[in-house]
């Protein structure tokens, strides 16, 4: 018979000889020893067939004749344990260990209590004990592996050495009924990617156990893996009510809630986190990952510099800490924790892509040397290796060596289209149905009322310029900057599960009319409430938002639209040579690149055609040529004041997190435009596919 949390077959147990060796020492009686032996046997042969109640059953009237039989205290306590009944089961290790301390079943069968229980390494110590006492045995040896095994599959675990620390209030507290079987095998489905069986699993344990804390917990983990934040964080917070001191829980529900972008809600139970484990890094971290999300930039800092207080060796805190030191223009101290980055990891690839994508930053001869000898790694990972690329392509382009420079941004491309999903058909699809949708008939229903505060949406392509035109609004009196939303995306989205279709944009909004319109502006101005201040105008800059121009008109008629353009092959190029952190997935081959702009500019001239007047199109080169020209013409068109202060944009303090951070803190300067002659030899596919409209972009420029 198979105990099967254990692995470890009582056949196998009972091959040390442990059980009847001591039966000659307890009784003097020839008589009384053979009755022993005969309750023994009966016992063992119920548990043999599977009758644990009957072998617990026979084993506990045994004991009422002989209370001191320490063979029949542990076979009870392995009938008990297979029944999942722990008090029982944990009455009668107690009574064993105490009344047979040298008695090495009895060590045994309380390792078996204890790695059900979740303390391994006590678990481990038992069974240590066992071997000490008789080295014959084998099947000890086997579990102490097994315990050693569940401690690494723990410490691989995010922030498992917080969650399961020392001490009652550091770890999920005891329950009645632990359910150790089924969570071990929930476990095992999980590993396998079968999330489904393990979601059975733990909702079958909570209908048997309303307040189980470890399946709520579990089931949350669920949750979030499907994104269902809300339902993750109404499991958390029973957790948290059940338990309130269990760290673990604590840390779910702030990544929960940081993930559902309830960020006053995250930073109190990050908050809550560090307030009970105060002593671990792992806790500041949780701390720092939270306020960042939040835009509380500082805070963040602090709780990084806390956490490398604690432990110093943390190379990918300290990366993250130096990102947050960009983001608010501290450069000087972000470049100096990304060397040390480099310093503590040589072969931290992160930190070398995110000193070159300052933009602004000179590697020294050796740290490029490093970076090439990173390239002749076999085990270096697909990630490091396009990171590294791109380091290297953004370096040598700062040496003027053109050749060199795209033969690294083409490797560091050809690296990341092998990880991204990109369909070119599927994109112009979708462009023909929103075109098709939002024609003029369509686009003069009755629209849902002006918004306010009334949001200014900056769209277009990656590294199209449309950073700077933020920069530049944002540091008007009357804009809140903010960065790049996905707020209006998320709205369609949850607009879909409500309604429970499977209609994807722009058939989802087919059929609204005023009410719909104005219940999608409500709701976007309520989720981006959390990212503005009280300024009347906010920006989102969101370039990938152009496709939802007609939907805008309707939804928030008073939105003010602002189309970034730049030189198609300059637009193209500048997103070729970027290694984007998520998203743009069409940016990583030439030719996918140009079609998409054609999609990008085709869906542009219909808005023009449909809405006129309703988008300002601004070219980066005339942006470059004649800034107050431009800035009053932003301004005018968003129904502002002209201030001198968006002339100096540079000198505005904010958070910036794009990837032109540190380019948009400097004067304007016009070494970006037309730098693609720089790699014309290089863009012939590009330069082939962008040719009908190349004529009429140069002719637009300087003509507003």
């Amino acid at each position: 018979m198979t105990i099967p949390w254990i692995g470890i077959t009582i056949h196998a147990y009972l091959e040390c000889g442990a059980w009847l060796r001591l039966l000659t020492n307890w009784s003097s009686s020839i008589s009384q020893l053979n009755d022993q032996r005969k309750v023994f046997q009966e016992a063992l042969s119920k548990m043999r067939s599977g009758d644990m109640p009957g072998a617990a059953d026979i084993c506990q009237r045994g004991l009422e004749r002989f209370p001191s039989d320490a063979n029949l205290m542990c076979l009870a306590a392995r009938a008990n344990l297979a029944q999942k009944r722990f008090p029982e089961t944990r009455d009668y290790v107690e009574k064993a260990l105490h009344e047979h301390p040298g008695f090495p079943a009895a060590h045994d069968v309380s390792g078996d209590l204890l790695l059900v229980e979740g303390k391994f390494q006590d678990a481990i110590s038992a069974y240590q004990q066992s071997l000490k006492l008789d080295a014959s045995q084998t099947t000890p040896k086997q579990k102490i592996a097994r315990a050693e095994q569940m401690i690494e599959q723990m410490a691989a675990m995010p922030l498992a050495g917080l969650a399961a620390g020392p001490g009652p209030d550091r770890s999920a507290p005891r329950q009645p009924s632990a359910f150790a079987e089924q969570l071990l095998k929930a476990e095992q489905f999980e590993k396998d990617g079968n999330r489904n069986e393990a979601e059975n699993i733990y909702r079958s344990i909570l209908k048997s156990e309303p307040d189980h804390i470890e399946a709520s917990r579990l089931l949350a983990g669920i949750a979030v893996e499907h994104e269902h934040y809300q339902e993750a964080i109404v499991f958390l917070r029973r957790t948290v009510e059940l338990a309130p001191n269990y760290v673990r829980a604590w840390v779910d529900l702030a990544t929960a809630q940081r993930l559902h972008e309830d960020f006053e809600g995250a930073m109190e139970s990050a908050a809550h986190v560090v307030e009970l484990a105060p002593e671990t890094a792992e806790a500041h971290l949780v701390y720092a990952t939270t306020f960042g999300a939040a835009g509380q930039y500082e805070e963040a800092i602090e709780a990084y510099e806390k956490a490398l207080e604690l432990n110093p060796n943390k190379a990918a805190a300290m990366c993250s800490m130096a990102h947050h030191l960009k983001t608010i223009g501290r450069q000087d101290e972000a470049i100096a924790r990304y060397r040390e980055c480099i310093a503590l990891q040589p072969d931290h690839s992160e930190s070398y892509w995110s000193l070159a994508n300052l933009k602004t930053f000179r590697f020294e001869d050796a740290e490029v040397a490093a970076m090439h000898k990173l390239l002749t790694q076999d085990d270096l990972t697909d990630e490091s290796r396009g990171q590294i690329h791109n380091a290297l392509g953004l370096e040598y382009e700062t040496r003027k060596d053109y050749d060199r420079a795209f033969g690294h941004f083409a490797g560091c491309n050809l690296v990341r289209r092998k990880s991204e999903y990109y369909d070119p058909v599927d994109t112009e699809d979708t462009h023909d149905r929103v075109i098709e949708l939002f024609n003029e008939d369509f686009l003069r229903q009755a629209a849902g009322p002006a918004l306010e505060p009334a949001p200014i949406f900056v769209v277009g392509l990656p590294r199209s310029g449309s950073t700077l035109i933020e920069q530049i609004l944002a540091s008007h009196s009357m804009v809140d900057g903010t960065h790049e939303l996905s707020d209006l995306s998320k709205v369609l989205r949850a607009m879909r599960h409500e309604k429970r279709k499977e209609k994807r944009f722009p058939e989802v909004v087919a059929d609204l009319r005023a009410k719909g319109w104005a219940k999608i502006g409500a709701q976007y101005l309520e989720r981006t409430e959390k990212h503005r201040g009280n300024a009347p105008y906010f920006i989102d800059k969101n370039p990938n938002n152009f496709v939802f121009i007609g939907l805008l008109k309707l939804a928030i008629p008073n939105a003010k639209i602002i189309n970034a353009r730049r030189h198609p092959l300059d637009s193209c190029l500048g997103s070729f040579k970027q290694l984007f952190a998520s998203g743009q997935p069409f940016s990583y081959e030439m030719t996918e690149l140009a079609e998409y702009y054609l999609q990008y500019q085709r869906l542009m001239d219909h808005w023009h055609r449909v809405l006129p007047g309703y988008v300002l199109d601004v070219n980066y080169e005339n942006v470059v040529a004649d800034l107050e020209v431009q800035v009053r013409r932003l301004l005018d068109f968003c129904g502002l004041p002209f201030e001198q202060g968006c002339l100096r944009f540079h000198e505005t303090v904010r958070a910036v997190k794009t990837a032109s951070s540190e380019q948009v803190r400097q004067p304007i300067y016009s070494t970006s435009v037309n730098l693609w002659r720089n790699y014309e030899p290089h863009l012939v596919e590009m330069i082939e596919v962008l040719e009908p409209i190349l004529a009429s972009y140069e002719d637009s420029v300087g003509s507003v």
